[in-house]
């Protein structure tokens, strides 16, 4: 491709059919679906439309790679990711372009996304040569244990729409790196740079069947079938809190090993002691990271009294300072929503907190023209009964409450049935440890706004899911531990 990729060509190099053991195909019926530009509302392309039937085709050659893959040297199996990762990053641009094509948010969070995304493999490439395993006297002296880590085995892949690279290495690295195929399904608002990824894995010679992605308009329809079969034995899904309780319970029927990033709802508190301008810096990454379009998206801002003026005064110039318009345009910040549903969802959360008392400083509607963009918004004196304080935003939507003591900050941040993550600026350190610890989440931004890395465990407690992904543990969702009991005469 050209050191500058038009928009057409890098729509014109991703193949569109369904990747199975190895092949490109078409559907069944060579049905298809649209994938739609939301900054105009365009169609790009027609992808695949998968069936049931080509579901299980899918599965069939995951389950007929596993055994070979699972025996596959664990160095050939890191140098493979490796060596995408390396593709990832030297192709930086054409796939940063194409994601803000199907998903919108602007080149520069995209160019972000595909080296995070490229992280994942670097990083499970360097942890498949080190699953370890024990050996140990049993405490009678009369026999050993041995213990051995496997695979555990043909996985089902879910993806969401609003990472649509990233949130598929980050599954699809640590199964590669433990010895399992899999087959994985992107959100069908955003399938392309999941297609582009499988060429680019098979370019760095992934064999046939390790690595199969169906692309769908008929998400449970096809994903069922699959995990009712039996022979996958793992379910990894990011997405709604809703749809993980369907899947769970799918899953209970095979007993599937499950990890599930779900909802979130992360409050952000500052208390008055925080240093505001870097409070300030860090709640704009918390809040429009991704058009606010985030599972880890500040949520609910909760300032002490003291600071309260000053940190609304503050957030609303930076917010509404935001430049708004399609992702391709340079030193855009703030993209279209993914679809029209997103933009009724967000404008009918800041109606009910206006209509139940809450103040708006900036922003606060739509934008009128094509695509699905609406205006970065700041709300005061928001109740605690607003929806908006108790359902994921998903939108640049930033409201604040404002509190007088550490235990209500922190009774605050814990009423809601999530979980994931919450943000805490202090500069009293003996508060920070505290606050953080009586938290009720996975994970905790201690004056800092982004919290998600490689190389750490991400995942949350409660309603916000189940399983850790990244960091060491990553791998330990796709391994089974085996025991094995050794007599001595």
């Amino acid at each position: 491709m050209n050191a500058t990729p038009s928009e057409s060509s890098v729509i014109d190099a991703v193949a569109k059919d369904l990747f199975i053991d190895g092949k490109w195909r078409p559907a069944s019926g060579s049905k298809t679906l649209p994938v739609h530009d939301p900054s105009t509302g365009e169609v790009l392309c027609e992808v695949a439309d998968a069936s049931p039937a080509d579901g299980k085709d899918a599965l069939d050659a995951a389950v007929a790679a596993q055994a070979s893959w699972a025996k596959h040297p664990p160095r050939e199996r890191g140098e493979i990711l490796r060596r995408s990762y390396e593709l990832l990053m030297e192709r930086n641009e054409e796939l940063a372009l194409l994601m803000t094509l199907e998903m919108g948010k602007p080149l520069a969070e995209s160019r972000g996304e595909v080296a995070y995304a490229a992280e994942f493999f670097r990083w499970f490439a360097e942890e498949a040569v080190r699953i370890d395993g024990g050996y140990a006297v049993a405490p009678n002296g009369k026999g050993r244990f041995l213990v051995h880590r496997q695979p555990v085995g043909p996985s089902l892949l879910i993806t969401p729409w609003n990472f649509p690279m990233a949130m598929g290495t980050r599954k699809i690295g640590p199964a590669v790196a433990a010895g399992c195929t899999s087959v994985i399904k992107p959100a069908a608002q955003t399938p392309l740079s999941m297609l582009a990824l499988a060429g680019i894995m098979a370019e760095a010679g992934l064999p046939e069947g390790v690595v199969n992605v169906i692309t769908t308009s008929d998400s449970g329809g096809v994903m069922e079938p699959m995990i009712r079969d039996g022979r996958a034995r793992k379910l990894s899904f990011t997405g709604s809190t809703s749809v993980g309780r369907k899947l769970l319970e799918q899953c209970s029927d095979k007993v599937l090993r499950t990890s599930m990033e779900l909802g979130g709802n992360a409050p952000f508190l500052v208390f008055d002691d925080a240093d505001i301008d870097a409070a300030i810096d860090g709640a704009m990454l918390a809040k429009l990271r991704n058009i606010g379009e985030a599972c880890t998206a500040a949520n609910r801002f909760y300032v002490q009294r003291g600071v309260a003026d000053e940190f609304a005064r503050k957030l609303t110039e930076r917010m509404s300072a935001q430049p708004i318009g399609r992702g391709t345009e340079e030193g855009v910040v703030i993209g279209p929503l993914i679809d029209e549903a997103a933009i009724e969802k967000v404008s009918s959360l800041v109606g009910d907190a206006v209509d139940r008392g809450a103040k708006v400083l900036t922003g606060g509607a739509g934008v009128d023209g094509p695509g699905h963009f609406y205006q970065p918004t700041v709300l005061t004196e928001v109740p605690q009964d607003a929806r908006l304080t108790h359902e994921e935003i998903f939108g640049p939507v930033a409201p604040i409450n404002v509190f007088d003591t550490e235990d209500e900050a922190v009774a605050k941040a814990n009423d809601t049935e999530y979980g994931l993550v919450s943000y805490l600026y202090t500069q009293d350190i003996n508060r920070a440890l505290r606050v953080s610890e009586n938290l009720e989440a996975g994970m905790v931004g201690l004056n800092q706004g982004l919290v998600s890395n490689p190389a750490a465990p991400f995942g949350g407690i409660k309603h916000s899911g189940l399983g850790r992904e990244g960091g060491t543990v990553g791998i330990d969702e796709f391994l089974e531990t085996k025991y094995i009991a050794i007599g001595l005469s």
